[in-house]
């Protein structure tokens, strides 16, 4: 049986922003990646949150004047996640992966520090589970 280190998409290879990251630099990332959802980590590499355009628009839409130059002071920090993204531990079963994918696109996952390693989509946990359809996934 494949263990769920085998579905994860290394850091190197996904998008994430930096705490401090301006709005305008989290726009341009969005736009251009096509991204709904991103994870943001700390300056040390602990995953803080995941962030959606959802957020950027609800933010943006509540600045009376806002523009790419304001959008360029604005640090990300500004704001607010209105739906958590919970992060796993690279110790996670297959079981918590399947159960939280079932309301994420993704999940963040994080060593034992706390330190953002990756993440698993969605789309490789079912191919897993209809590579793996014999498999029970019910607690023992």
């Amino acid at each position: 049986m494949k263990s769920i280190i085998a579905l994860i998409t290394p850091k190197k290879g996904t998008n994430y922003l930096i705490e401090g990251t301006s709005l305008r630099n989290a726009l341009d990332i969005f736009k251009v990646h096509k991204f709904s959802t991103i994870p943001i980590v700390d300056k040390d590499g602990k995953y803080l949150r995941t962030i959606s355009e959802g957020d950027l628009l609800r933010y943006v839409t509540s600045l009376p004047n806002f523009s790419m130059l304001l959008a360029e002071k604005i640090p990300i920090d500004a704001v607010e996640s209105h739906r958590p993204y919970e992060s796993l531990s690279i110790d996670a079963s297959i079981i918590e992966v399947t159960s939280l994918s079932l309301n994420q696109n993704f999940i963040p996952l994080v060593d034992d520090r706390g330190l953002y390693i990756g993440i698993i989509k969605r789309k490789e946990i079912l191919e897993f589970l209809i590579e793996n359809r014999n498999l029970s996934l019910k607690s023992k």
